[in-house]
This record gives structure tokens, C-alpha cells and sequence, in this order.
């Protein structure tokens, strides 16, 4: 016997039409967001960033790939790591549909991690994915862009993800709202990553936009954590939480 609440056609109806109202004001408010998302203004990136690529050494401008604007997944795929991040993975799932899309509107769609190549290309070949995605090992770029972060800065309260400075580490984890006291989803990543929770939590997600113009990469845009959430394609819309 179910316990949801049930009712007739008439009643189910009712409260769909009242719904829909709440839906449509969330769309516009949503069309605003991204027109406040677009008016961010731009900052010019100066520093050499250097990338390893399946066609070789790259630098940022080359991870356009001849297009003028470029999205970096900051996938979690740690140098300790043995494979990818299962989040991420889920996530990323949907990106050789949404590659082919964007490429046709000039944006490139790359992920970047700090695991060595030879680890990228080996999971990339596992899970049968196409889209591009370069290591950043032994560069700045994950620690500038705030995905990932030394083993100081987790024991001493230095971590600023998500636009928050995060407490301390302690024995039980990096606060409920991540770890949930060491235990539950973060844990059972960190296991599937081959790591522990400290470990594993050392990488963050998020999505960053760049813009290439006249020779010159500018930063546009980054998001993390819940700001991700309109990638996930097939469960975004099936959340209780």
C-alpha cells in the first residue's frame, strides 16, 4: 500500500496547473541568471598553463581546439587515484553527445584532471569515451581554479571550494555537508577511486568557461558542487533531495 497521497484526475490536475505557474517563474528566473552569468566580465588569463594531450603538449589556447570558446570539466581523477571518480563518471557519460552539439556552436568541451595521462587514457578507453580530456600534472591550473588542493591547505583550514572556506580536517572528515562523518557516498568514492576519504577529497568538481579572442584567453566563468547540477542529464530531474 503506498503511503503517497492519492487523489482523483480532477484534484491531480489542480495541483499540476498550480505547479506549472512555480515552474514557469522558475524558468524565467533561470533566463535571467544566464543573462547575468553572460555579463560577468571577462579575466584575461596570463599564466603558461601547460596541459599533456593525446596529440602532445598543450597549452590552454590549444585545449580550444580551433574554436573560440572552450569548457573545462574539472573532473576528480587525483594522481593517487586508480580510477576516475564515479560521480564524475556519471556526469561525464553524457559529454560524447554534448561534445559533437557544442563543437557545432564553436565551444569545445574538454575535461582536465591531475592524473598522469597514461591513467586518463587507460579509464578513458574503459568507459568508452571520446571527448577530449587532458592532464594538468604537476601544473597550477586545478589549485588556481580552486578543484584541488594540498594536503596543508585540507589539515589547516585553507581550502576555498564552491566560494566557502571549508574548516579543518579532522579524524571524522571535512564537515557533515561533505563527508557526512566519513561515511556514506564521499566514503564509498573515495574506495571506488582506490584512496581514502582525505585523499579523495583533495579534488573537487566544477565546470569552468574560457573565451579566446585575438590571441588572448580570457576566464569567463566557473561553477562547482550544486552548480553542476544541470549536467547531470539523466537524474537532474528525478532528485528527492
Amino acid at each position: 500500500m503506498t503511503t503517497h497521497s492519492t487523489g482523483t484526475h480532477e484534484q491531480w490536475l489542480a495541483a499540476r496547473l498550480d505547479l506549472l505557474k512555480a515552474e514557469k517563474e522558475l524558468t524565467r528566473r533561470s533566463d535571467e541568471l544566464a543573462l547575468r552569468r553572460q555579463e560577468l566580465p571577462w579575466v584575461r588569463v596570463d599564466k603558461g598553463y601547460r596541459f599533456e594531450t593525446d596529440e602532445g603538449g598543450a597549452s590552454l589556447a590549444d585545449l580550444f581546439r580551433g574554436r573560440s570558446q572552450l569548457l573545462v570539466y574539472h573532473y576528480m581523477f587525483g594522481p593517487e587515484y586508480t580510477a576516475g571518480c564515479a560521480t564524475c563518471s556519471t556526469i561525464a557519460d553524457g559529454f560524447n553527445g554534448f561534445a559533437i552539439h557544442l563543437a557545432n556552436h564553436d565551444v569545445t568541451l574538454s575535461a582536465v584532471s591531475r592524473a598522469p595521462l597514461a591513467k586518463i587514457k587507460a579509464y578513458k578507453k574503459r568507459m568508452g569515451w571520446t571527448f577530449p580530456w587532458a592532464s594538468s600534472s604537476g601544473g597550477d591550473f586545478n589549485f588556481d581554479f580552486n578543484v584541488s588542493f594540498s594536503e596543508a591547505q585540507q589539515r589547516e583550514g585553507g581550502i576555498e571550494y564552491n566560494y566557502n572556506r571549508e574548516p579543518a580536517w579532522t579524524m571524522l572528515g571535512i564537515g557533515d555537508a561533505i563527508t557526512k562523518q566519513g561515511e556514506g557516498p564521499v566514503a564509498e568514492n573515495a574506495v571506488m577511486t582506490g584512496t581514502d576519504v582525505a585523499t579523495y577529497t583533495r579534488e573537487r568538481p566544477g565546470m569552468s568557461a574560457f573565451v579566446l579572442e585575438d590571441g588572448i584567453v580570457y576566464h569567463t566563468y566557473s561553477t562547482y558542487a550544486r552548480g553542476l547540477d544541470g549536467l547531470w542529464g539523466t537524474i537532474n530531474d528525478c532528485r528527492r533531495e
